[in-house]
């Protein structure tokens, strides 16, 4: 492990990074019903922060619960008893999650606070499992979790769980969060989604390439969706990210990005963010 882990210890407070689509094509279905899709993912300095106690028995407990949210059913807790189990760990947590990414909003948010709970516990319950293994736990949470472990921005195929690292230039996204939540599993099923796009090799993929094939469906169904994409469209090619609802469009720099928010409509929320070269975790597993 890099000695740029030693200095996360139980003090620290663990980020758990956004991610972007850069672009979304579905390639095809599996015969189980799972979409198999082609996309790149980035990661941007913006996200949620989770924060770790040490625990006297087993139990693992979210602190902060989220409303509507049974703990339970929370991925933190998901993860870090998945973790628990597949390594017969007798230590336990408590889990406190600083929730910035919107629900429902397509950045990855749940998938990537479950993800710096894997890399997060092995490091401090001294587990040492492989970034690999890390992933394979990770699938069984959800299709975006994996690249999250992986740490890269990448190229993803499959269901996601296919990865390779791509380098990606530096820029700024400007990031828009229509006010609805998307239910994932409702854009994927319905009938007018588009499941034959053509799928391309890896290394033929460019900045600027494709497009997402869920937004469409998600324009349909959320009206404001497609608000907020015309809107910011004005200022620069834009799109959706995952399954929505947020909507993104890159710029050069940070000012670019901030002059263009502040001459949005005030009743849009959004916020400027740096894409990351690499997870800020990404140290914590070999």
């Amino acid at each position: 492990m890099s000695k740029d882990s030693e200095h996360w210890d139980w003090h620290s407070v663990y980020p758990a990074p956004a991610k972007l689509n850069l672009f979304l094509h579905v390639v095809g279905r599996r015969a189980d019903g799972y979409h198999l899709l082609q996309t790149v993912f980035r990661f941007l300095e913006r996200g949620d922060r989770l924060r770790f106690s040490p625990r006297a028995d087993r139990s693992i407990r979210l602190a902060t619960p989220l409303a509507g949210v049974p703990p339970e059913h929370d991925l933190t807790v998901r993860a870090a008893c998945l973790l628990q189990a597949e390594a017969a760990c007798p230590q336990g947590v408590d889990i406190h999650l600083d929730k910035c990414l919107p629900l429902g909003g397509g950045l990855g948010g749940g998938s990537s606070d479950a993800a710096t709970v894997l890399l997060a516990l092995n490091h401090l319950w001294q587990l040492r499992l492989p970034r690999r293994r890390l992933q394979e736990i990770g699938l069984a949470l959800g299709a975006d979790v994996p690249v999250f472990v992986f740490g890269q921005n990448a190229f993803a195929e499959g269901v996601g769980e296919t990865l390779q690292a791509v380098d990606l230039p530096p820029c700024c996204y400007l990031v828009l969060e229509p006010p609805v939540q998307v239910p994932t599993a409702a854009i994927f099923g319905a009938p007018e989604l588009r499941r034959d796009t053509p799928a391309i090799a890896p290394q033929a993929w460019h900045p600027g390439f494709g497009a997402n094939d869920l937004e469409a469906v998600a324009c349909a169904r959320f009206p404001s969706i497609a608000e907020h994409l015309a809107c910011l469209s004005a200022f620069a090619p834009a799109r959706m990210s995952g399954s929505g609802a947020c909507v993104f469009a890159e710029f050069a720099n940070r000012a670019d990005a901030d002059a263009a928010l502040s001459r949005l409509s005030d009743r849009m929320r959004g916020w400027a963010a740096a894409g990351l070269d690499r997870h800020p975790l990404f140290a914590l597993a070999d």
